[in-house]
């Protein structure tokens, strides 16, 4: 009998650590959706929830990461999900200004719709489209299968004043700890080469 009561305890005490234990981790905070594309992000916030929906491009890095000043924006995907660039702190980051009409942009777009699934984890490519309609935009993406890339709508140019990008086509690549390392154009052979490196 006595045995049989330790026992029950025991799994009881079991039992109880490891619902304590369920509820740890930290939760991110989404931004609100009346927040305006090109505002601060929130700083606690270093890892978006997909639940409360904001894109949250690939997998964060775990622990904590602190978000640095270059990705302290938000915004709006072009099918006006929230996005939060917070999300993106602890890796390198790829961002892709392009317009719907820009020939140059049209023969970038196979070859950022060829390797940004692959390195979704590891370089995250961003595209941020301006200087159009957004049915254009949408034309566009679909035109040159870039459903599976993050497209933010940044018809109101917010995004593209942070960085002080004045044409299109224009790679702004964004190292681990925040600092930009190249802006400018890139080729495919040369945009392939930097996203390679930067996952290495």
């Amino acid at each position: 009998m006595g045995t049989a009561r330790t026992t029950g305890r025991l799994a009881a005490a079991l039992l109880a650590v490891v619902l304590t234990g369920a509820g740890c981790g930290t939760e991110a905070v989404a931004p609100s959706a009346s927040t305006p594309a090109g505002s601060a992000a929130t700083p606690a916030s270093s890892e978006a929830t997909p639940a409360g929906g904001v894109v949250s491009p690939g997998v964060a890095p775990t622990g904590p990461v602190t978000v640095p000043d270059t990705l302290r924006f938000t915004g709006k995907t072009l099918d006006g999900t929230a996005f939060d660039a917070a999300a993106l702190a602890g890796r390198p980051v790829v961002l892709w200004f392009w317009a719907p009409w820009c020939a140059a942009c049209a023969s970038q777009a196979w070859t950022v719709a060829e390797i940004a699934p692959g390195f979704r984890d590891t370089v995250p490519i961003i595209g941020v489209a301006g200087l159009g309609e957004h049915q254009a935009m949408a034309d566009f993406v679909t035109e040159f299968e870039l459903a599976p890339v993050t497209q933010l709508d940044d018809r109101a140019g917010a995004i593209w004043r942070r960085f002080e990008v004045t044409e299109q086509s224009t790679f702004v690549i964004i190292d681990r700890d925040g600092r930009v390392v190249h802006q400018g154009w890139l080729d495919g052979e040369d945009l392939t080469r930097r996203v390679t490196a930067l996952a290495a």
